[in-house]
């Protein structure tokens, strides 16, 4: 259990997530998957990251039993390990490859909103229950994934997408059946590692740098909301009925 690495192929860095029962993260889980995309950029022989996991989906978000067992200190650890895990995708030094199966929930989507490529299996769902579990964040890795407007309302309904409409869109790259996805993310992979190491990080660099949303400061931005909710006791009202009035 927790974040593992392979190396495949010469260049390529597979990570695979692996919190049971579905991969929603405690906040040790966040900062282990940040410090592991960052390792793996700093290695001067990976040239592209492949990020992926196990179990019945590739993320359902954050431990939302842990925050309400350890209330704010736990909210507060999760806040920041986010922020980590989603900035360590966006800086590594690397492309990296987001292979997606199952459920992409909350923290997921702001893993691949944040990913350089998406590979996804058919079955795979993305979107942000954020407003059914007395949270806000993400909208910023959302908004990287789909239009505006289909992202606000994907955000107020707590509603899905699929991976068949997110490849109509241009965010996902392939959509393949599950048993295809590592093969088709390798596939991609492959042909990035084949690109000069020092030029593939230069061309990383100079995407991020034209980025016209700084996602850092816009998605700590959004988690200033969070802390509000959770401090006001808003937070914990729609955590017990998950989103729904009166029940």
């Amino acid at each position: 259990m927790g974040v593992s690495m392979s190396v495949p192929e010469k260049g390529i860095s597979v990570l695979t997530v692996d919190f049971p029962p579905v991969n929603a993260l405690p906040v040790r889980g966040w900062f282990e998957l940040a410090e592991a995309v960052r390792a793996a950029g700093r290695d001067p022989e990976v040239r592209c990251v492949v990020l992926t996991a196990e179990g019945r989906g590739f993320n359902a978000g954050v431990d939302i039993k842990e925050i309400q067992a350890a209330g704010q200190e736990a909210l507060i650890g999760a806040n920041r390990g986010c922020a980590e895990a989603f900035a360590a995708v966006y800086e590594c030094e690397t492309p990296v490859i987001a292979a997606v199966h199952g459920f992409c929930l909350g923290g997921g989507i702001g893993l691949v909103g944040n990913a350089d490529a998406i590979v996804a299996s058919d079955d795979a769902s993305f979107g942000l229950p954020e407003l059914d579990r007395g949270a806000l964040g993400a909208a910023t890795h959302l908004a990287r994934l789909v239009p505006q407007h289909l992202m606000r309302a994907l955000y107020y309904t707590s509603r899905t997408a699929s991976a068949a409409e997110l490849h109509a869109h241009g965010s996902v790259w392939r959509v393949v059946p599950r048993a295809q996805l590592r093969a088709a993310a390798l596939e991609l992979a492959r042909e990035i590692a084949a690109k000069d190491g020092r030029l593939l990080r230069m061309a990383k660099a100079a995407i991020n740098g034209i980025d016209p949303v700084d996602v850092r400061r816009s998605y700590r931005f959004e988690q200033g909301f969070t802390f509000e909710a959770n401090l006001s006791g808003l937070a914990d009202r729609v955590r017990d009925t998950f989103g729904k009035e009166g029940a």
